[in-house]
C-alpha cells in the first residue's frame, strides 16, 4: 500500500471516495466535504487547510481521513484553548496542529475511512501516516474529534490519549407515535411539553425533504444561519455558496423543519439524515416567538423520527435543557497526541481526571431524564 497526501476531497474521484465506509453520519461523504472546500469555508485564509492522508493499492483508494492543518482552535467543539494557552506561555508554539474532523460539525462519525474488503491494517496505517505528516509540517499535536468508540480504542493502541466529553442525543425507545413518546414520561413533564407545543398553535410546522424544498425555503437556510450566527457567535463559519452547493449535490440528505404563519415563512431548522439517524445542524428565524425554537429543533423532528422509524437524533452541541425533552447524556469521544513530552504529560493527567468527571456527569444527568419508571 502507498501513502499519499491529498490537498482536499476535491482532488479525489467522488466514486472512489464514496466507496469508502463513511457511515453512520453523512458528513464525511464526498459532496459535503467538497461543498466546504469549493465554497471557501475551508482552505487558505480560513485556518482550516485540508491535508488528507490517503492509502492506495495500485490505483485503488483503500483508506483516507479528513485531516486539516489548523492555525487556531475555532469551529472544533472539542475545546483545547487551555492547552494552547499553557503551551504558548511555556514558550512552545501550539500552532500549527493537525485535526481530523468535519469542520464546524459537532457530530460523532467515522474518521478512519476504509474501503470494504480492505486489510485490517489500513486504519493503523492511516493513523501512522498522519503522524508522519505531523512531523513533516512540524505540527505540535494531532487531534481526532468525534470519533467512534472502536476508533478511539484503535487510536489508543497507536499512542493517542482518549478523551470523553458529553452531548445529549435522542434515541427511539420503540415508540410508534408522538403520544407514545409523551406517554412514557412522568406526568408533570408530559403536561409541560404539551403546554409548550400549544404556545405555537396557529403556526404550521412540517419537515420537508431537501429535493422538495422551494426556492424561498432554500434561500432562508443561509439567512437563518447568518441571523443566528450574528446573535450567538458573531461571525459565521460557512460561506453562502456552501448552502448553494448543498442544494445542488447533497439535497437528498437534507431534512428542513420549517414554520409558517399565515403563509409566511417564520423559522427553520436544517438537519441531515442518513439511514436511521438524523443530525440537527442550523436553526434560525425571521420572527422571534416563544417556544418556536423548541418546536422546530426538538418536538417536530422527534415526531418526524418516530413516524419515519429513525432511531437516533443528534441535535447539536451543548444544552442541559435537552434532558427534559428526553435527550440522553451521551459520551463524545476524541483522541489526542502531543509532540512535546512535558505538554503531553500535563494533558494526559488532565484527561484522566476529565474522563472520570465526564462519566460521573453522564450517570448523574441520566437520573434526571423525564421518563417514568417501567
Amino acid at each position: 500500500m502507498r501513502l499519499a497526501i491529498a490537498d482536499g476531497v476535491t482532488s479525489i474521484d467522488p466514486a472512489a471516495w464514496d466507496r469508502l465506509n463513511t457511515a453512520p453520519s453523512p458528513f464525511c461523504e464526498h459532496a459535503f466535504l467538497k461543498a466546504l472546500e469549493t465554497s471557501g469555508s475551508v482552505g487558505p485564509g480560513t485556518g482550516w487547510v485540508p491535508l488528507f492522508p490517503t492509502l492506495w493499492e495500485g490505483d485503488e483508494l483503500v483508506g483516507a481521513a479528513p485531516a486539516y492543518v489548523k492555525e487556531h482552535s475555532y469551529g472544533e467543539y472539542i475545546f483545547d484553548w487551555s492547552w494552547a494557552d499553557a503551551s504558548q506561555r511555556a514558550g512552545l508554539p501550539y500552532y500549527p496542529k493537525l485535526v481530523v474532523a468535519v469542520p464546524f460539525t459537532p457530530a460523532t462519525g467515522r474518521r478512519l475511512l476504509v474501503a470494504p474488503g480492505s486489510s485490517d491494517e489500513v486504519p493503523r496505517l492511516l493513523a501512522r501516516g498522519l503522524g508522519e505528516i505531523a512531523q513533516t509540517i512540524n505540527a505540535s499535536s494531532i487531534h481526532w474529534l468525534f470519533v467512534l468508540e472502536e476508533e478511539q480504542q484503535l487510536l489508543a493502541d497507536e499512542g493517542y490519549t482518549p478523551r470523553i466529553t458529553l452531548q445529549y442525543h435522542w434515541r427511539n425507545r420503540g415508540w410508534s407515535t408522538f403520544e407514545d413518546y409523551l406517554g412514557s414520561m412522568k406526568s408533570k413533564r408530559r403536561r409541560e411539553i404539551r403546554r409548550e407545543r400549544r404556545k405555537v398553535e396557529g403556526v404550521e410546522v412540517r419537515v420537508v425533504a431537501g429535493p422538495d424544498m422551494s426556492d424561498a425555503e432554500w434561500a432562508s437556510v443561509d439567512r437563518f444561519y447568518r441571523n443566528t450566527a450574528a446573535r450567538k457567535w458573531g461571525q459565521p463559519y460557512l460561506e453562502p455558496s456552501f448552502f448553494e452547493a448543498i442544494r445542488q449535490t447533497f439535497a437528498h440528505r437534507v431534512q428542513f423543519t420549517v414554520a409558517y404563519k399565515d403563509g409566511e415563512l417564520l423559522a427553520g431548522a436544517l438537519g441531515f439524515r442518513r439511514e436511521d439517524a438524523l443530525y440537527g445542524r442550523y436553526w434560525g428565524c425571521d420572527e422571534r416567538m416563544r417556544q418556536l425554537h423548541f418546536e422546530t429543533c426538538f418536538y417536530a423532528p422527534i415526531e418526524h423520527c418516530i413516524n419515519e422509524g429513525i432511531q437516533l437524533y443528534e441535535a447539536g452541541a451543548q444544552g442541559e435543557h435537552k434532558i427534559a425533552r428526553g435527550f440522553e447524556p451521551s459520551p463524545v469521544r476524541s483522541s489526542h497526541w502531543m509532540g512535546h513530552a512535558g505538554l503531553r504529560a500535563a494533558v494526559d493527567d488532565f484527561l484522566a481526571h476529565e474522563r472520570r468527571g465526564s462519566e460521573m456527569s453522564i450517570e448523574r444527568l441520566a437520573a434526571h431524564l423525564p421518563y417514568a419508571a417501567p
